[in-house]
């Protein structure tokens, strides 16, 4: 079921399906809501309506929430059903870390329909109970610690199922300029994009922007205000309401959490893309649409976005409202990631013009981000890979072989194989031939080093090293078409 009524939530300003607009768009307000017929547990015959990965008893969902931009729901937790919550269970890595009360893939698997139609009772009747996360931290490229929350197994199970439901609802609202953890969507979608934009707009200014511990400080009291816009199922408001405050445990001492959403759970990334949505993407769609007079173009994945203007001024007074806008809603840009530079086919003259050197450059998503001329003189963004990604991972290479250097030669070859290939699957784009091909001399290096040292007798020379480079490791091809290409037949 769903309903419209009266509600007192903010709800932000951005298109026919929120219309109220207020002055600047900074605020929200409540829109009159009707009962409107129609049930949303009804089921319909099988197809793809529903989106990627959803079954056709999500149709009616989806259906709902396509024609009727305001409608709550107020009966999806019923969609969590058995089936579904087996899906979720053996979508999770086996080997995944457990959460705070140990419980492995494989013991729960030994009486799974047993252990499922119990998880089920609970979950239905209220009386299931949220687990802290256990607190991990991962070297991150700059040499810092990212704070990760891994969830127990029931938790995930649960997550992952209603995540599959929530997404019938909020892939109809969410706008085609947000590209992360979105079905059918990944990186290389938006990093073609934003290639395709920039190079096919007035784009003269880049504004790369990243949002300062966005998972730590989302705040809870706004995030339920943002799902009661769409969801009114006091069940599902009540369970997301668990995994928020459950707090984490680190060290064995549990700790209360105020804010944030673990970065790890599978709920995080859809509550992150709610949250922007309604903080960053209505109101930056609202700002292009009545604020601009020139091009505009905007991707965001998760808390990174870049949004690339034709004018200067624009661009300017866009970054100073926006820091105003995030600071209501407890947000605030990173000080030192969020730069706006002029980048663009026509940065280069310019700043040759003005006495200044080549265009800066901003990085996303792995890339580093430049102008660049093609043989024949047209203007193209060339993307390499980022000098600091790829030094953190060569030193993980270097680590795991030293470690293991006195493993037999196939099992080290098969490893280095597989982390070369995931490599070049991602960063294998058009113009990082050479940055690509580096990163596989830089491995067949360190593979030397390591094998050399296990003997005080050095019993290998670089000829036997290329035999075994030649061997285990696959000449490197470029992974992925022209951005250009791939959007046309993607869209």
């Amino acid at each position: 079921m769903y309903e419209r009524g009266k509600s007192d939530r903010l709800v932000v300003p951005a298109n026919p399906s929120n219309k109220a607009l207020v002055e600047a768009g900074v605020a929200e307000v409540g829109e009159g809501r009707r009962r409107a017929e129609g049930n949303t547990a009804s089921k319909t015959y099988a197809g793809r309506r529903a989106g990627l990965g959803t079954s056709s008893a999500l149709d009616r969902v989806r259906e709902v929430a396509v024609r009727d931009k305001d409608a709550r729901f107020t009966a999806l937790l019923h969609h969590v059903d058995l089936d579904r919550l087996r899906r979720a269970f053996w979508a999770i890595r086996p080997r995944a870390a457990p959460g705070v009360d140990g419980l492995t893939f494989d013991e729960y698997g030994l009486d799974l329909e047993g252990n499922l139609r119990d998880l089920l009772a609970r979950v239905r009747s209220g009386r299931f109970r949220a687990k802290p996360s256990r607190r991990v931290y991962i070297p991150k490229a700059d040499g810092r610690l990212r704070p990760l929350g891994i969830a127990s197994l029931e938790d995930k199970i649960v997550q992952r199922a209603l995540v599959e439901v929530l997404n019938a609802v909020y892939e109809v609202d969410f706008r085609g300029f947000s590209y992360g953890f979105r079905p059918g969507r990944g990186q290389h979608d938006a990093l073609d994009a934003l290639t395709v934009a920039i190079t096919s707009k007035r784009v003269n200014w880049v504004l790369d922007g990243d949002v300062s511990n966005f998972f730590t400080t989302l705040d809870h009291g706004w995030m339920r205000r943002f799902l009661e816009h769409r969801i009114a199922d006091e069940r599902v408001l009540r369970l997301i309401g668990k995994w928020l405050t459950a707090g984490v445990v680190e060290d064995g001492v549990w700790a209360a959490v105020e804010d944030g959403s673990p970065q790890g759970a599978s709920i995080s990334p859809l509550l992150a893309n709610v949250y922007l949505h309604y903080v960053f993407d209505l109101w930056a769609e609202w700002w292009r649409r009545t604020r601009a007079s020139g091009d505009v173009v905007i991707v965001r994945f998760a808390d990174d976005f870049v949004v690339g203007f034709e004018d200067e001024d624009e661009a300017r007074a866009f970054l100073v409202e926006l820091r105003e806008r995030f600071a209501r809603f407890g947000l605030e840009l990173h000080p030192d990631k969020t730069r706006l530079i002029e980048f663009g086919r026509n940065a280069g003259w310019k700043r040759a013009r003005r006495g200044l050197g080549k265009p800066e450059t901003f990085g996303f998503l792995g890339f580093t981000h430049m102008c660049a001329r093609s043989r024949k003189g047209r203007f193209w963004v060339k993307r390499i890979t980022i000098v600091k990604r790829m030094r953190a991972k060569l030193g993980e290479v270097k680590e795991h072989l030293m470690r293991h250097r006195h493993d037999p030669v196939p099992e080290q070859g098969a490893w280095l194989r597989s982390v070369l290939q995931g490599h070049a699957d991602y960063y294998g784009v058009p113009g990082n031939y050479d940055a690509v091909n580096a990163f596989r001399t830089q491995i067949t290096r360190h593979w030397y080093r390591a094998l050399c040292r296990r003997s005080q007798r050095r019993r290998l020379n670089w000829a036997r090293m290329g035999q075994l480079a030649r061997h285990w490791l696959p000449p490197i091809r470029l992974r992925h078409p022209f951005p250009n290409e791939r959007l046309i037949v993607t869209t």
